[in-house]
């Protein structure tokens, strides 16, 4: 196990140093390269220009520029902010927090519902309950995270007043934990929809090919009730493939939760992203893409691992 586990760390590695070169080279090719801020702005003469990029160091080759970088990334030293002038890590770190607090929220809903729905789906083949779950799944896929977000707001802050429409706590509040969950019910619900959809799916699909084997007939046939033969026999073979599908989902979720952050005003990484961007903090948005794919990259090798103790067979490949 330990050797498989170096295995795929060493596959993660050199994954990880080639999305950090793609990503220190789009920084360059951006309009106005990293010190867009500046070079876009009329007021500041060729000469500032000049003298910035070599207090950068950006006037050095661009591989010397990419290894100092890389070396302060290995560090801890990932630069400072051009507004204001703050460690680019503290400001991110400040932001994780919320994120994963969002992230987790709605993964957890997602799996939840998407797997009772998914089980049921499998054991009521083809019945009333699979049509309308197979249907709604497929009307959840189709909706864009942003237009559903902006329905909530108007249907539950809105219209109904039952749910404040953004923010993590009410201004001028107390910031307890109620007004917290109160905040975080539709951005949740928002970037659980089609999670919930995927896992219902999977789920579903999973246990038809489980269910139908020879050893649960044999189980079946031994008189074992449905509810013990699904936990005890049907689940844990089943339950491989969609442990595979929580690391690659990762990637969606970061996605889905810069969407769902910024139209909620939810301050996590995802309205950093798009703050920064936006203010052209090119420090910051490397640091937020490096930080999202190690997340990721460590998102899949949990899973790997998790895959490898549940399946020895997985060792082998």
């Amino acid at each position: 196990m330990f050797q498989y586990i170096i295995k795929r760390f060493g596959q993660a590695v050199p994954l990880l140093i080639g999305v950090s070169i793609i990503g220190f080279a789009m920084m360059h090719l951006a309009p106005g390269g990293p010190l867009a801020v500046y070079t876009l702005n009329p007021t500041i003469t060729a000469q500032d220009i000049e003298r910035i990029k070599h207090v950068f160091g950006l006037d050095q080759p661009i591989h010397i520029q990419y290894l100092k970088w890389a070396y302060g990334m290995f560090t801890g030293n990932w630069g400072n902010t051009f507004f204001g002038g703050r460690p680019v890590l503290d400001v991110i770190l400040e932001r994780v927090p919320a994120t994963f607090l969002l992230m987790g929220s709605g993964m957890s809903l997602a799996i939840i519902i998407g797997m009772l729905i998914g089980i049921l789906g499998a054991v009521k083949r083809y019945s009333i309950f699979d049509y309308l779950a197979t249907t709604g799944a497929m009307v959840a896929l189709s909706f864009p995270t942003f237009w559903f977000g902006l329905m909530t707001i108007f249907i539950f802050a809105l219209k109904l007043g039952w749910l404040p429409s953004g923010g993590m706590y009410t201004l001028g509040g107390e910031e307890d934990l109620l007004d917290l969950l109160t905040h975080l019910i539709l951005p949740t619900v928002v970037l659980a929809l089609v999670l919930v959809a995927q896992w219902s799916r999977y789920t579903r699909s999973s246990f038809l090919e489980v269910i139908h084997q020879d050893y649960i007939r044999t189980a079946k046939s031994k008189g074992l009730s449905r509810g013990r033969i699904l936990l005890r026999h049907a689940f844990p073979n089943a339950v491989s493939p969609l442990i595979a599908l929580a690391g690659v989902q990762l990637p969606w979720l970061f996605s889905g939760a810069l969407v769902t952050e910024t139209i909620f005003g939810w301050p996590g990484m995802g309205r950093l992203f798009v703050d920064a961007l936006t203010m052209k903090e090119y420090p910051v948005l490397m640091g937020m893409v490096m930080i999202t794919a190690i997340a990721v990259i460590l998102g899949n090798l949990l899973a790997d691992v998790i895959n490898a103790l549940i399946d020895p067979r997985i060792r082998l490949e």
